[in-house]
């Protein structure tokens, strides 16, 4: 399979079905995440300059971040809209977005955001954008939502090997299932992982003024038993279908315990760790309308 056949419609079928399927993992383990990502929100809010009265949107807001964080910052003159593909994860955003009235959500793609040009003043999106089947598109799309000068403040990942707390437990259980690859073009955590190609997307789309830089994130647990539990909330249950029915259980102890090992080169004498992951934060301005 090429980028040239990939089918879009089924690609979105299948990201819609398996976040909806990790939505209420993710309810549990959005704490444990956040004690890392949150300085990812910190830094998109401060390149975006996200102050009082902004109207900010939120891509791929899944659980509702940045959303949530962007709405107290803008205050009771400014407006947040989250979207996101997945109408269980939106699910969860309402939920904890409960007694905020700044702030809105509402299902979308990156690629077809329904929106009026031209309505935000800043659009953020913490590790959503490398899902999107046509990346030129969807960047040129968030550039028509944007007003001049509005600000673009992204993060994505780097590649795989430098962001283990996303990437090492599907290295494990791809190797204990003997997974392939997934094919050349198919949109995924680490779809935007090449920093020059990058730049250069966001600039096709008619971006100014673009950086991308990176920026390590510290993810931390207090034991390998709960960095074991985190992962598994966190991984597709389609994965851990496929664990069961290769090991009788998706609890298989060997698969874990080979996680657990995995986990050895980032570990210290004590209990608890950090594994450092590397995001790529994009920074672009949206030009002038003709």
């Amino acid at each position: 399979m090429t980028a040239a056949d990939i089918d879009p419609a089924a690609v979105k079928q299948g990201q819609r079905a398996s976040w909806d399927a990790l939505s209420s993992n993710w309810a549990a383990a959005q704490d444990r995440f956040e004690l890392g990502a949150a300085a990812v929100t910190r830094l998109l809010l401060d390149l975006g300059g996200v102050r009082a009265g902004h109207a900010v949107l939120d891509v791929g807001t899944g659980h509702g971040e940045p959303a949530l964080t962007a709405a107290r910052r803008v205050g009771p003159t400014g407006r947040v809209t989250g979207v996101d593909i997945s109408p269980a994860m939106l699910d969860l955003a309402r939920r904890r977005a409960e007694g905020t009235p700044n702030i809105g959500f509402a299902e979308a793609d990156v690629e077809s955001i329904d929106l009026p040009a031209g309505s935000f003043d800043v659009v953020l999106s913490r590790w959503g954008l490398m899902f999107a089947v046509d990346r030129v598109a969807a960047f040129r799309g968030l550039a028509r939502l944007l007003v001049p000068g509005g600000v673009l403040a992204a993060a994505v990942w780097s590649e795989a090997p430098s962001a283990p707390a996303i990437s090492l437990g599907f290295r494990v259980l791809s190797e204990r299932l003997g997974l392939p690859p997934p094919p050349p073009g198919m949109p995924g955590p680490f779809s935007m992982a090449d920093p020059e190609r990058l730049t250069a997307e966001v600039a096709a789309a008619g971006f100014t003024d673009v950086s991308v830089t990176e920026f390590a994130v510290r993810f931390p647990f207090d034991s390998v038993e709960q960095c074991v539990a985190f992962t598994k909330a966190v991984t597709p249950p389609m994965l851990l279908g496929k664990v069961a029915e290769r090991f009788g259980s998706a609890d298989d102890p060997g698969t874990w315990q080979a996680f657990a090992d995995a986990t050895k080169p980032y570990r210290s004498s004590g209990g608890a760790f950090a594994l450092p992951s590397t995001a790529l934060i994009i920074r672009a301005v949206a030009p002038a309308r003709d």
